[in-house]
């Protein structure tokens, strides 16, 4: 075999190789330094959202960790009929934030990002905190408060506001583990020095 195509060879493996490593959740989901050590480009891309929508990298990280678990191309589960047929999936949600279509297309057009993608983590992260400085300004809602930019974010603003996660405790419940979350990423960023440095 020539050296070209062993080089070719190699050079496609590498290639495939790296564009399926995000869409693996890092090793240790319960450790913010250990992610942003392992996948630096997130570290960059969530210190860039903060600085740009205001909204803390601990609970960006909080509410993609719920959505995804930091996978690129997650995906919504099929929905069966007469439990064997698959008739699609139960929505459009895909990539790290979980954005369906409609919303997604809406943030396109409303940033003048028209090339972004849900399966890159800058995109992704951008979206979020276009997404929770939206819900700070017609509901109110801190950019701190996980909690409660998780229900809006989940339920939609208009669902938040008529309280249609009130009779859902799963969603409830859920929405105090993003709080919980947050508050152990926040305390792990703080002593993360490759945080600090992005």
């Amino acid at each position: 075999m020539s050296r070209f195509f062993r080089a070719l060879i190699i050079l496609v493996m590498v290639a495939s190789c790296g564009s399926r490593s995000d869409n693996t959740a890092p090793r240790n989901l319960d450790n913010a330094c250990s992610i942003l050590t392992e996948r630096p480009h997130y570290a960059r891309a969530f210190r860039n959202t903060e600085r740009r929508w205001g909204v803390p990298t601990h609970v960006q990280m909080a509410v993609i960790y719920q959505e995804s678990k930091f996978k690129s191309r997650a995906r919504t589960p099929y929905r069966y009929v007469l439990g064997v047929l698959p008739m699609g999936r139960v929505s459009s949600a895909y990539g790290y934030s979980q954005a369906i279509d409609g919303t997604w297309d809406e943030y396109r057009r409303a940033a003048g990002r028209w090339g972004a993608k849900r399966d890159d983590i800058n995109d992704a992260s951008d979206f979020m905190g276009w997404y929770m400085a939206g819900s700070k300004r017609s509901l109110g809602i801190s950019l701190h408060d996980a909690r409660n930019q998780y229900l809006a974010y989940h339920e939609g603003r208009t669902g938040y506001k008529r309280g249609t996660y009130r009779n859902k405790e799963w969603l409830l419940r859920v929405s105090g583990e993003v709080a919980n979350r947050a508050q152990m990423y926040e305390r792990q960023l703080s002593t993360c020095r490759r945080y600090r440095r992005a």
